[in-house]
């Protein structure tokens, strides 16, 4: 562990602008709340996000926690370990202290928690730090592990993972997204444990009901090459993409000129938005530079800002989920919740939620470009059926917020 620290104290000083605002930020951390002063709470409730996708998971519980009638006698902090969790959350409203963790040391986690005096922490599915777990346990603070999920080839339960394992037994309950996880948890004689599901799906059910109309993509959506025009427009959507998505994709829509594509990449800088823009040879236009006569005269638009991805899911047929030609895919169940059919690529083997959409017919990966354009060919034809078994599956996963709520408050 000490080692790993030092690691990142190296590249901070080789200049890694990630590495330098994680040591800034976990240095100031103490210092910020000595600052702060003392302040008075019935109960400090302690949340811990590796970075954003963990953020999103302990959302509804956060939300929750404050909008009941005691709001005011609960004071909630919230922490990160990821430079891009912390950036992108710092003003999040319903938190009423965010911080850097400081670095996972025994010495650092007596000061933490002496200095937020949580009586309550809840860390969010793959967050295990020894020196903050153990000093949890020896002040006897109920310690909860939410939204978890366990596979045999995780250390814990390698031959020589008992050390890591025992951590474990410091949660005094652990809630896991699937009996498999229980079950495997329960070899082991890890017993506190609850299946609760996922939160994300709370939340991303909520996102839907309160998703924003954006005009022009609706626009592009609905309108049709002249007055004669009988079935309505194809429409995919494609989020959180990287270049291998996007070359499949622009030869789809290069060979189907009855289909449109708003394209919504993971990485909106310079040269990524270039080379789409090459890739597809001219013939979109970027969002920002959009109109409504614009958009007449393509069959593409490039989504070239943050924060929307979650409301234009809304206006596709079928929706396509980058990065399974990388590390792993990314949110699907945030486009299957509008009773969208979803596809994505081959690494999408540890994503509970796409195994369950693939289970429940509503999704599909696929490997090369052939068994993408089969796959698009279906969903496209049959979306109606397919969003359905989608909307299914995502209403089937409801209600681990109120499950954990009704445990730990």
């Amino acid at each position: 562990m000490r080692l790993y620290f030092l690691l990142i104290r190296i590249a901070a000083l080789c200049g890694h602008k990630k590495a330098q605002l994680l040591v800034r930020g976990q240095r100031d951390t103490l210092v910020r709340i000595k600052q702060r002063g003392e302040v008075a709470a019935k109960e400090v409730v302690w949340f811990h996000a590796a970075s954003v996708g963990e953020f999103e998971q302990a959302r509804p519980i956060i939300e929750r926690l404050k909008s009941q009638d005691n709001a005011g006698d609960v004071r909630v902090v919230l922490t990160f370990f990821s430079p891009s969790g912390y950036e992108m959350r710092k003003n999040y409203a319903f938190a009423d202290e965010i911080y850097y963790l400081p670095f996972a040391t025994r010495r650092n986690a007596k000061a933490f928690i002496a200095a937020i005096r949580p009586t309550k922490v809840i860390f969010v599915k793959y967050e295990f730090w020894p020196a903050y777990l153990r000093e949890l346990k020896a002040q006897m603070i109920p310690t909860y592990l939410i939204s978890a999920i366990f596979r045999p080839g995780q250390l814990f339960f390698r031959w020589w993972g008992k050390w890591y394992r025992n951590l474990l037994h410091c949660f005094t309950k652990i809630f896991v997204q699937d009996e498999d996880s229980c079950q495997l948890l329960a070899k082991y004689n890890i017993l506190r444990v609850l299946v609760a599901g996922d939160t994300r799906f709370d939340r991303v059910h909520a996102i839907a009901e309160q998703s924003n109309a954006i005009p022009i993509i609706e626009h592009f959506a609905n309108v049709t090459k002249n007055v004669f025009q009988q079935t309505p427009n194809r429409v995919i959507i494609a989020g959180s993409t990287w270049l291998p998505d996007e070359e499949l994709l622009a030869r789809y829509v290069n060979e189907h000129e009855d289909v449109k594509l708003v394209l919504v990449p993971h990485e909106i800088d310079k040269a990524h938005l270039d080379a789409i823009f090459n890739l597809f040879q001219g013939r979109l236009v970027r969002l920002s530079e959009a109109n409504a006569h614009s958009v007449e005269h393509v069959r593409t638009i490039l989504v070239d800002s943050m924060g929307l991805l979650s409301s234009i899911y809304r206006y596709g047929q079928v929706a396509y989920i980058g990065g399974g030609f990388g590390v792993g895919i990314h949110n699907t169940i945030e486009a299957a919740v509008y009773g969208v059919p979803v596809l994505f690529g081959p690494n999408y083997q540890h994503f509970r939620e796409a195994k369950g959409l693939i289970a429940a017919n509503a999704g599909f990966s696929v490997a090369n470009y052939h068994e993408l354009a089969a796959a698009l060919d279906k969903a496209l034809e049959e979306h109606v059926r397919l969003g359905l078994n989608a909307r299914d599956y995502v209403n089937s996963e409801l209600g681990a917020t109120e499950r954990i709520m009704k445990s730990i408050f």
